[in-house]
């Protein structure tokens, strides 16, 4: 069955076998990176589609992860997997409080500081011990703590902006 790319989030990949039985490991993007057992089913691209796939056991394995895939008991069949990102329908992931946003949300926003000055746009987002922070690539490149209420004081996904309260080091 193929699915709508639009309403996809990427949440991992399959990064290479394990075993003969056609059992596929992953990385994982969730965080604890064991979350991705939590969403059913997967979809994979093959073929350049993204099929739906639906796992039949996965678990942690030494320092990494691994899953069985329905259809998939071939390690020649699981190896076309190989490098293909895992997503899940947006329709699965838990409903947000007004306040709060998915990294995959804040990614590609325009960053602008409360004088107006464009910063650039968040490009990636970082997860460190005390907050997130949005790493922000423009003219220059600029790690900003994620901090609601102190950094980050609007966010206006409709209009692809989140205002900051940053200036640039002199």
């Amino acid at each position: 069955m193929s699915v709508n790319s639009e309403n996809l989030i990427v949440i991992g990949n399959v990064s290479g076998l394990f075993g003969v039985r056609g059992w596929i490991k992953l990385f994982s993007y969730t965080r604890p990176r064991e979350n991705i057992f939590s969403y059913q089913p997967w979809h994979i691209r093959i073929n350049g589609e993204w099929r739906k796939l639906t796992v039949l056991e996965g678990r942690k394995q030494g320092k990494g992860l691994v899953a069985q895939l329905e259809g998939y008991d071939d390690r020649d069949l699981s190896a076309t997997l190989i490098n293909q990102d895992i997503a899940i329908s947006r329709s699965q992931l838990d409903d947000l409080s007004e306040d709060e946003y998915y990294w995959v949300d804040l990614i590609g926003l325009q960053v602008i500081n409360s004088d107006g000055q464009k910063l650039g746009e968040i490009v990636d987002m970082m997860e460190t011990g005390a907050n997130d922070v949005m790493v922000v690539r423009g003219e220059k490149q600029y790690l900003i703590p994620y901090v609601p209420g102190v950094h980050v004081t609007r966010v206006e996904l409709a209009t692809g902006q989140i205002e900051v309260d940053w200036q640039e080091p002199e």
